[in-house]
């Protein structure tokens, strides 16, 4: 018999924590799940779910507009703020039940609390103690918006889902993909958008040509980019709208400012300090390559390690670590080549290095790219272009990366995520056959560079 009252005790159950919790129950081992939130973490319930479906509600006025050029007619429509946020809070409420139930069905004990570490060995949630062998954290992370006057002001993307009224002007501040996301969001829905970041240009990160591609097709999309730009104070005034006074004096009146200024690990008050597990300096708990903390018989996974955000990075940190620990394994995740998307409009989908980092690690680097209006558009008489673009390793012939801009990117980009961890070569892609006609095709009839890659 256990010393223990669970072999392991999962705090949050997010996205990581949940399916670590249910592989670890279906491998018989005893598991509790502490979760004080909504179940499904971040991304079920503030993120990547309710985000897309937003994003899907924000197309629709330009494709009624799109389909005027194919021969249908229509009066301009109307958007109703309280269906799309009800419909939403629905589906989320659904899938927080399927989440309830994968995990009790799995054999998993579900306990509603704040869980606290106590010791090694303890967690505390309310009043009550539990032991286990091994504890998991997974509380993922928070927004941060900075202090400034007038922040009370302002909301984060918790509280944008949830708002009583869709505003007529809105303004984001930020630079990441939420920032981006939101920003192409509000605009679609109607609302007299800008977009306001404190660097030259958004999405810091990405490859240079498709941030700057991004940049215009946002603009034509009618969103007001602001860039070298930051808010210095926001004032409410009597009639509910906000004033937002910029750092160089400028004046910007809107009705919502929402923050989307970064993440930070959501660890204040679970007990770290008292166990003296070492963390980074923006609190992120500091892990091995098994996800073991500065206390052995402590782990942690997902956003709160602060590694790679992403949902499915998450997913594959619990599932390493349940096979690791009682599956007798030895997985390592691999954290290069992770395709990725943000759903701004038009898409970027990416996967392997941009053209900084190629042009940083190898000496002769070949660039094909391709910028060019859609089939659709030759008839909608939208002016949105698509990008897309190939790095290749002269020397070995191996692509390296690849980026695209334009509908669907993250769909076409998943499967050539696939063939980039496959190791495919140029040659490989020039000798697979394309689907006509589709944008993707472009990618296997690129046969020649535009220009090599030159090291900044």
């Amino acid at each position: 018999m256990s010393a223990y009252d669970f072999d392991l005790f999962v705090i949050g159950a997010g996205s990581g924590g949940v399916r670590a919790a249910r592989m670890a129950a279906a491998m018989g081992v005893r598991v509790a799940v502490a979760e004080d939130r909504h179940l499904g973490g971040t991304c079920v319930n503030v993120g990547c779910v309710p985000k897309k479906l937003f994003v899907y509600a924000s197309h629709f006025v330009e494709e009624f507009e799109n389909a005027r050029g194919f021969g249908w007619s229509a009066t301009s429509p109307d958007f109703d703020w309280p269906t799309l946020r009800d419909n939403k809070t629905r589906e989320i409420e659904r899938l927080n039940g399927i989440y309830r139930n994968l995990l009790v069905n799995s054999g998993c004990e579900l306990i509603n609390g704040r869980a606290t570490l106590v010791d090694a060995n303890t967690v505390a949630v309310g009043d009550k103690t539990y032991t286990a062998e091994r504890i998991l954290v997974a509380v993922g992370g928070w927004p941060h918006v900075p202090e400034f006057p007038g922040s009370e002001h302002v909301i984060s993307s918790n509280e944008v889902f949830y708002l009583d009224q869709f505003p007529k002007r809105a303004v984001v501040v930020g630079g990441g993909y939420i920032a981006v996301e939101f920003a192409g969001i509000f605009a679609g829905l109607g609302a007299d958008t800008s977009l306001i970041y404190r660097g030259e240009l958004f999405l810091r990160g990405f490859d240079k040509e498709v941030r700057e591609f991004t940049a215009e097709e946002v603009a034509k999309k009618g969103v007001d980019l602001r860039f070298s730009s930051n808010i210095a104070s926001v004032e409410k005034l009597e009639d509910g709208s906000l004033r937002a006074t910029l750092e160089d004096g400028s004046v910007l009146e809107t009705d919502l400012i929402m923050y989307a200024t970064g993440r930070k690990p959501k660890v204040e008050g679970i007990g770290l300090e008292a166990l003296g597990i070492e963390q980074a300096a923006n609190g992120a708990i500091v892990v091995n390559d098994q996800f073991q903390t500065s206390v052995p018989s402590v782990y942690a996974i997902g956003d709160v390690i602060d590694r790679v955000q992403l949902t499915p990075v998450a997913l594959a940190e619990g599932m390493a670590l349940v096979r690791n620990l009682y599956g007798n394994q030895n997985q390592k995740v691999d954290y290069e080549l992770i395709p990725t998307a943000v759903f701004c409009q038009p898409n970027i989908g990416t996967v392997g290095l941009t053209e900084e980092q190629a042009a940083e690690r190898y000496s002769n680097v070949d660039v094909y790219s391709s910028s060019f209006r859609a089939m659709k558009h030759t008839l909608s008489g939208s002016d949105e272009k698509t990008f897309m673009k190939m790095l290749v390793d002269a020397d070995t012939d191996k692509v390296l990366g690849v980026h695209m801009v334009g509908p669907d990117a993250g769909e076409v980009l998943q499967g050539i995520g696939v063939a980039l961890k496959a190791g495919a070569t140029k040659a490989v892609f020039d000798s697979t056959i394309g689907i006509h006609p589709t944008a993707a095709e472009e990618f296997v009839t690129m046969r020649e560079p535009t220009r090599k890659a030159v090291k900044a």
